[in-house]
Order: C-alpha cells, then structure tokens, then sequence
C-alpha cells in the first residue's frame, strides 16, 4: 500500500470515528463545538503569551482559566440578576391595563389584554425554573469548555498537519482562505459583538435609569444579549418596553425609550465600537449574517447563532473562489 493510499484510509477512519463520537458524546457535541471556535479566536493570544516567555502549556492554561472564569462569571451575574429581580419582572408585566381602546378608520377597538399576562407570567416562572434545575449541568459543561479549550490549545499544529497531509498540495491555498474566512468570522462574533454587547449594557443601564425603569440592570443585560441578534438588536427590547409604556398611559416614557434610547442603546455602540474592529471581522453582508444567525437559531438551536453565519461565510469564500479564478485543479 502507497503511502498516499495509507493517508487516505486513516483519513476516513477518522471521519468515521469523529462521527461514532459525536454520535455517543452528542449531549456535548455543542460544547466541543465552541470551544473549537474560541480556540480559533484566542490561538493569537496563546501565541503572544508564549512570545512574552510563558510555556506553551502554562499560556494555555492561562487562557483556558480565563475564558472558563469569563463565562461563568457572566452567565452567573446574568442569572442573579434576572433571580434577583424575578418579582420586578413580573410586577412590570402585571401592571398592564386589563384592555385598552384603539381607534382605526373612524372605529374603536378594544383589545384585552388580561388574557395575554397569565401565559406570559407562567412563562417566565417556567423558564426560571427550568434554568435552576440545569445549572449543576451547566457547570459540568463548563469545566469540559475549559478542559477542550486547554487541550485545543495544547496542541494547535496537530490538526493542521493532519489537514495539510491529507488534502492534496495543489488544493493548500484553498484550505488557507477557508481558515482565513473561519478565523475573521469567528473574531466578528465573538470579539465584535461581544464588545459592543458590553458598550450597550454601560449605555443602557445609564439610559434605563435616567428613564426610571424600576429594573435597569436586568433589562441593560437583555439589551447587551439581545446585541448578538443581528438587524434588530436592542431594538426588540426597546420596542416592546415603549409599547408597555404606552398601553399603561405613559407615553411621554414610551417615546423617549423609543427615541432616546433607540439611538443610544441602539446605534451609537455600533457607531462607536464597529469601525475600530471591523477590519478584524469577516466581510460578511449584514442580510447573509442574519440569514446564517437566524437559520442557524431555528435549525440548530443555541449554536445555530455560530455555525449557522459561519456555515454562510465558507459558502461565501466558494463563490469568492469561484469568482476571482482562484479554483484550483488537479
């Protein structure tokens, strides 16, 4: 057996072997999945690290305490904070008018919405306490994070061999743009937003209470976690807290969230933070972005909001390929 032959075979060994592991490890498949994707983004600081004279080793432990303590600490402060104020969040639903008059067209509507605060109520309690119950498991998930990332980042030219050994010379260079592609798409998800997510808590904690909202900390984080929906971002929150507002009489509130806060909250972290980092990030339309994050959501669940864009960015560099001559033949 030829030596390329033999490459070949253990080749697909592996991708059957990947595949009998994801099979039997698949409650954690999505775990691996983004440990895989934050190793992408931190292997240049595993690199900086070890240029400033740390082994490999503790550079990757390092990181891996770091990212691990990074999660942890900002699911924990999310969850307290929603805990902790779980009667505001309420108290803010329940205090709705039982109905309220909208005129169209020469005619008066009334809308009831005492029917509507009952499922919305029992909803949230259900989600409290579904949250509580996963929360051991969460935690054990967490450590395997910290372990994989540790791992990953142990021993990062190992897969690259293993891809360059297998993939014929001549297709290299289209291996390289599909690494490039993954690489500036993941640092966009992860470093972009994950920056202007922390700019829209600061500037909507401020917002929400100068505005006198009686929960500012819990909605400014549902503001910074709603920045990683693409197009809409806050702006859902924004919009429903201005349709509270209105429904319950106050409308000077209602306009001033929908107004003041749609351009604080809403445009001036991204007018702030993406220009200074969008030369790291993919160049990725924002109409693609959002059909890869919301396919990815409703195909795959939690780590649709990755691999759905990223599924979209490698199809994009295909057709850059394609388009630009790049193609390669054999």
């Amino acid at each position: 057996m030829s030596r390329s032959v033999r490459r070949y075979v253990l080749a697909a060994v592996l991708v059957g072997l990947l595949a009998v592991t994801a099979l039997v490890l698949q409650d954690v498949i999505v775990t691996a999945f983004f440990a895989i994707t934050v190793a992408y983004v931190v292997y240049p600081l595993h690199q900086r690290l070890q240029r400033r004279g740390l082994s490999r080793r503790l550079a990757a432990g390092a990181i891996s305490a770091g990212a691990f303590g990074i999660v942890l600490s900002a699911l924990g402060l999310a969850g307290l904070a929603l805990y902790r104020r779980r009667t505001a969040i309420v108290a803010l639903v329940t205090d709705l008018p039982d109905d309220f008059s909208v005129t169209f067209a020469g005619q008066m509507y009334r809308v009831e919405t005492s029917t509507l605060v009952d499922p919305v109520v029992t909803g949230l309690q259900r989600i409290a306490v579904n949250v509580a119950q996963s929360t051991p498991v969460l935690v054990l998930k967490l450590v395997l994070f910290g372990v994989l990332l540790f791992g990953l980042l142990l021993r990062p030219e190992a897969a690259a061999k293993a891809v360059f050994n297998v993939v014929p010379e001549g297709y290299h260079d289209v291996v390289r743009r599909f690494h490039g592609r993954t690489r500036d798409t993941l640092y966009g998800i992860y470093v972009l937003q994950a920056a202007t997510a922390a700019a829209t808590f600061v500037v909507a904690f401020g917002t929400f209470v100068a505005l006198g909202y009686p929960v500012p900390v819990t909605l400014a984080v549902g503001a910074a976690v709603l920045q990683f929906v693409p197009v809409a971002g806050p702006g859902i929150l924004l919009a429903a807290l201005a349709l509270a507002d209105f429904l319950a009489g106050n409308v000077t509130r209602a306009l001033l969230v929908a107004l003041v806060g749609g351009i604080v909250v809403g445009l001036l972290p991204d007018a702030i933070i993406r220009p200074r980092l969008a030369s790291y990030a993919a160049d990725l339309p924002v109409t693609l972005y959002f059909v890869g994050f919301v396919g990815g959501i409703l195909s795959l669940g939690a780590i649709g909001f990755i691999a759905g864009p990223l599924a979209v960015a490698l199809v994009v560099e295909v057709v850059s390929l394609l388009s630009d001559g790049n193609q390669v033949t054999p």
